[in-house]
């Protein structure tokens, strides 16, 4: 029986977490600031013309073959699907139940179409028990359901996208990437570091540069100050899972 793969919790998320990934870059067309792909085949990155910090999931592709190739089979087997309630039945029969209270919902890439939006909608209706949320760009979907989401389906708007304009007027919680910890405070946004925030609180937040970045860009000069303050965020593991940054 054909089956999504999905993760279970890592050094960032709690162990009663599920994570489901897709093709980072490549399932997500209003990406922008942070656009990054890894080529299918070979692994090798290629940056957005307005790139202005790497997604951190392009470099998990870039570097562990194994990840890049579960995530594309998750994406074909999406596709292969078809509609709403043909994903919505895959999702479903694939969602790993045992001790789970939470599912991250395109840890690495976004929501490719309005019908695979309205999949997840379909599953989180199906389990009121557990919480799913999201970071999305693709706010054109978000917005064609504001008033129908489930309680249970919880979504951030992540700024740096082309659809960021529909954010303010519909009133979108959302979350911005920034190097410092200072440029935070400044902006009057808590930081979260280990996604809280995202499914717990109804507020605008922060989130701190973390990955691997271009060399010499100012992305990577801010993530080397991070990391010699013991501040560097996140970089993952062979399986694709969080392992903190080592001070110093």
């Amino acid at each position: 029986m054909l089956k999504l793969s999905f993760g279970i919790g890592n050094a960032k998320l709690a162990k009663d977490t599920a994570i489901f990934s897709l093709p980072a870059g490549h399932t997500c067309p209003s990406a922008m600031l942070c656009l990054s792909r890894a080529n299918r085949q070979t692994g090798k990155l290629a940056d957005g013309p307005k790139n202005e910090y790497r997604c951190f999931a392009a470099s998990t592709e870039n570097i562990f073959p194994s990840v890049r190739l579960s995530r594309w089979r998750n994406f074909d087997a999406l596709r292969q699907a078809g509609g709403i309630s043909s994903m919505a039945d895959l999702i479903e029969k694939s969602l790993p139940r045992k001790g789970i209270t939470l599912c991250r919902v395109n840890a690495s890439g976004d929501f490719f179409s309005q019908d695979y939006f309205d999949a997840w909608c379909m599953v989180a209706q199906w389990n009121p028990n557990i919480i799913f949320y999201a970071y999305t760009k693709q706010l054109a979907f978000w917005v064609a359901r504001l008033n129908l989401l489930p309680a249970n389906f919880r979504l951030t708007a992540s700024r740096g996208g082309k659809l960021d304009y529909l954010i303010k007027p519909h009133n979108l919680r959302n979350a911005l990437v920034v190097f410092t910890e200072g440029e935070a405070e400044k902006l009057g946004l808590p930081l979260d570091h280990d996604d809280t925030l995202a499914w717990k609180s109804q507020g605008n937040f922060a989130l701190l540069l973390h990955g691997t970045q271009p060399a010499k860009t100012p992305a990577a000069k801010a993530l080397y100050k991070l990391r010699k303050q013991g501040k560097g965020g996140y970089k993952t593991d062979y399986f694709g899972h969080y392992k903190k940054q080592p001070k110093g």
